[in-house]
């Protein structure tokens, strides 16, 4: 079938060595779920570039070889992870190396009632029920194949469990380090916020290394109960010659406000599947991401909102600053069920090009199925505004000052979004200095 039949068959082999190194965890409900996928993965295999969902981005580098999981992760200290945390969270943190929980630099202690916070390896001692239910009940059964490979080979990961009417009041920080080590890692995330909760979840994906030969497959499922209040955030600070794979699921139930954030700031080859369904009626749904890739970069953002219940909102802006050599890939897709009568949905996708040697594919879709529906899309790709610049210049500011301001400006509306002080100056900076790196470099578009 498959033009990656040879890295199937290798990929079995290596879950059942895998499956041996478990000292007898192959017996948990989890382990039922790795063996589910792991023969999920056998039958769909990974994505091709003749996928309609890849034609923008070919996945070949990711799935030409077998990434064999990472053995023994790498040392972590204090130091190595204070670039990746906001200083001024004082909440809940989870800090894992090469896909392992590390308790050390970890604070999950004095939580408020009602609220449970593990890593997967923790949870799965006391949350069998809640595991069972909804880990990989989400994913599995999309065509994704990158959310499989994580199912089959997940060890660790963190669960967030926020009981009904729970509010926490600061954000649960998630940090997946990559030490360089060659190999896969398959970071995992479940957060359930029970009926009108409310919680705030930031994850980074950060590399200690250039990261050749890593391939990091994540999957973060989120459940959002009734009248609950959930913001998410996704950070990517990848080592410049790694690439990632991320799916990340939501499911929205009547009367919920969800917001995510993405901010792919680094590496080699990025992609995002981001999918959420509004499951029940007036729900506000928000996605927002940014992009800043450069040199060869590549960065692919594939969304899908799925109106499936009448009278909802949605809003979705993405934005990229593309340098260099660098291409980035936007598509997005809208789709209003037959019953999601009311339907108010908007998308937008707005770049800047600032090289000549940068590419961007864009492609926003409007999928409706309802006929009482207000529904609108956008995509705009262009340079900076050259009268705003020779406004600038006429005032006495340089050229790459000038860039700079113009530039910080246009990424600045998505870290603005941002709904926790902490959170967002920590993005904030940065978002900043990734700009100063990139607009320094004459090849990146920042010279005069």
């Amino acid at each position: 079938m498959r033009e990656n039949s040879d890295t199937m068959n290798a990929y079995v082999a290596a879950f059942e060595g895998f499956e041996a190194s478990l000292n007898g965890g192959a017996s948990s409900s989890l382990h039922t779920r790795r063996r589910e996928a792991i023969t999920r993965l056998r039958e769909d295999g990974l994505p091709t570039a003749r996928f309609e969902s890849w034609k923008h981005t070919n996945p070949a580098p990711m799935t030409r070889n077998c990434y064999a999981p990472v053995g023994v992760p790498g040392k972590l200290r204090a130091a190595n992870i204070e670039p990746f945390v906001a200083a001024d969270v004082e909440g809940p943190l989870l800090v894992f190396t090469d896909g392992r929980f590390v308790p050390d630099l970890s604070r999950v202690e004095a939580l408020p009632a009602g609220v449970r916070i593990h890593s997967l390896c923790d949870a799965s001692a006391v949350e069998e029920q809640v595991l069972s239910a909804n880990l990989a009940a989400h994913t599995l059964g999309e065509n994704s194949g990158f959310a499989a490979l994580n199912t089959a080979f997940v060890r660790d990961g963190a669960v967030v469990v926020i009981g009904a009417e729970r509010v926490l009041d600061e954000p649960v920080q998630i940090l997946h380090v990559c030490t360089g080590q060659p190999g896969l890692t398959t970071p995992r995330t479940l957060v359930l916020a029970g009926a009108g909760s409310h919680v705030s979840v930031a994850e980074t994906f950060a590399g200690m290394a250039p990261g050749a030969g890593t391939l990091t497959a994540s999957v973060a499922e989120i459940v959002v109960d009734a009248g609950a209040v959930v913001e998410h955030c996704r950070i990517h600070l990848h080592g410049a010659e790694s690439f990632h794979a991320g799916t990340v699921h939501v499911t929205e139930e009547e009367g919920s406000r969800f917001t995510a954030h993405t901010f792919c700031l680094a590496g080699r080859l990025v992609r995002e599947d981001v999918h959420t369904v509004l499951g029940g009626e007036k729900i506000e749904s928000t996605l927002n991401g940014l992009c800043l890739p450069d040199g060869e970069d590549h960065v692919d953002n594939y969304t899908t909102i799925e109106h499936a219940a009448p009278d909802c909102t949605s809003h979705e802006l993405y934005k990229g600053v593309v340098c260099g050599k660098a291409r980035s890939v936007f598509r997005g897709k809208i789709h209003v069920h037959r019953v999601a009568q009311k339907t108010d949905a908007y998308q937008s996708n707005q770049n800047l090009l600032m090289s000549d040697d940068a590419e961007i594919n864009s492609k926003p879709q409007l999928e409706i199925y309802a006929d009482d529906v207000k529904c609108s899309h956008g995509s705009t790709t262009g340079q900076l505004d050259a009268g705003a610049l020779f406004y600038l210049r006429t005032r006495g500011v340089g050229l790459h000052e000038a860039r700079r301001v113009l530039t910080r400006a246009f990424a600045g509306e998505l870290v603005d979004r941002l709904q926790h002080g902490g959170i967002r100056a920590h993005v904030d900076a940065l978002v900043s200095a990734r700009l100063d790196d990139v607009l320094a470099d004459p090849e990146g578009g920042g010279g005069g």
